[in-house]
């Protein structure tokens, strides 16, 4: 089956281009123009991918990109953020509402499909073969694509994204090592990331905030400073 793709481009010519693009390397897309369209269409299509204009009538993508991300659905689709400016500030504020690579217009032919085709790289690699991380406060099924957080008198399951799972899989499977931000690009998007280390400070953030009981003064995942991060918590049995 085609990876499919969601393109949301409010000057329609470049969304013609862009899918006529992607269409000729073998994608199955499809295209809206506002940001309201945006959420019903990835509603219907559960997209692979969706290629997010930051500037658009209705809802703009920042607010399109929260309200994907804040939804329980079956597909956690990679989103590529595009936009007319360059500013360090979009970079940074695209990237918190859950963005997983940025583009910023005008922008190659030959680059969009290359960023293209790495985040879909990433979604239809293998997963690892089945198997269960445990410890004292967590388990991570693989199998099951579940994560839960033992509470003092149930299991909770976690709300992950895809890419919050596998951040949570990893720290899981060796808890006490301390990981550098680039050993986590690998892990997370593979070792053809284009993107900014710093997408993953925005990750350990978003999923700190659904583990740590204060997010402010983490128990689980530690800061090393100058380093990068490492999982404290007792390995399970």
């Amino acid at each position: 089956m085609k990876p499919s793709i969601l393109i949301v481009e409010d000057e329609i010519e470049i969304a013609r281009f862009i899918q006529q693009l992607l269409e000729q390397e073998d994608f199955a897309c499809q295209s809206c123009h506002d940001g309201l369209d945006a959420l019903r269409f990835y509603q219907q299509l559960q997209p692979d991918l969706i290629i997010l204009d930051l500037k658009l009538p209705g809802l703009d993508g920042l607010e399109v990109c929260t309200r994907i991300r804040k939804q329980a659905n079956t597909k956690d689709p990679y989103i590529l953020m595009l936009t007319a400016k360059g500013e360090e500030i979009d970079r940074v504020i695209g990237l918190s509402t859950g963005a997983d690579d940025y583009l910023v217009k005008p922008f190659s032919p030959i680059e969009l499909v290359a960023r293209v085709r790495a985040l879909l790289r990433r979604s239809l690699r293998q997963t690892e073969a089945a198997q269960v991380y445990r410890t004292e406060h967590f388990t991570v099924d693989m199998e099951q694509h579940r994560a839960y957080q033992h509470m003092s008198s149930t299991d909770e399951l976690l709300e992950l994204t895809m890419l919050e799972f596998k951040l949570m899989a990893t720290f899981t499977s060796t808890p006490g090592r301390v990981w550098n931000r680039m050993q986590l690009l690998d892990k997370l998007w593979g070792d053809d990331y284009f993107g900014e280390e710093r997408v993953v400070d925005t990750q350990i953030a978003r999923l700190r905030k659904k583990i740590e009981p204060d997010p402010s003064q983490p128990t689980f995942i530690k800061t090393v400073k100058g380093v990068g991060y490492r999982f404290e918590d007792t390995p399970g049995t």
